[in-house]
């Protein structure tokens, strides 16, 4: 019995057209991903939070990094052996190399992102800077 899923071609065209497009980087250079983690952006009054879904991936296999406005995620989840004599029938779970680029807006601080791994999901802090305030400049006589 086979499930028909008749939008998964176009969806799958989507996320690689989507993939490709953020995997080009400033320099020319492409990266390459076997997949693209989730990713749930919060925007609060002093900041953003970006949550990305990462099960199975240690956080020392992720590296997180901002230049230029860009916020890049990359990482990889390993690979399990799986032998054909266990009895695997299908294997959905994907493996290998991720990657992802945001571009931040410019009230984000570069210098104070921050980001903890637990349960499977990244949070990564990138407050705002603080608001320019007028300076009221005194005339003397």
């Amino acid at each position: 019995m086979t499930r028909n899923e008749p939008w998964s071609l176009l969806h799958q065209l989507q996320r690689e057209l989507e993939r490709s497009m953020e995997a080009r980087g400033g320099d020319g250079s492409v990266a390459t991903a076997e997949w693209t983690p989730p990713v749930d952006i919060k925007e609060k009054a002093d900041g953003y939070v970006l949550y990305a879904d990462v099960p199975g991936v240690k956080p020392e296999n992720i590296e997180v990094t901002m230049e230029n406005g860009i916020l890049t995620v990359k990482g990889f989840r390993e690979t399990e052996a799986h032998a054909a004599k266990e009895g695997y029938k299908r294997i959905e779970r994907v493996h290998g190399a991720f990657y992802r680029r945001f571009s931040l807006p410019d009230t984000a601080h570069a210098e104070g992102i921050t980001a903890r791994c637990s349960n499977g999901v990244l949070e990564i802090s990138i407050p705002k800077r603080a608001a320019v305030q007028p300076r009221k400049i005194v005339i003397s006589t």
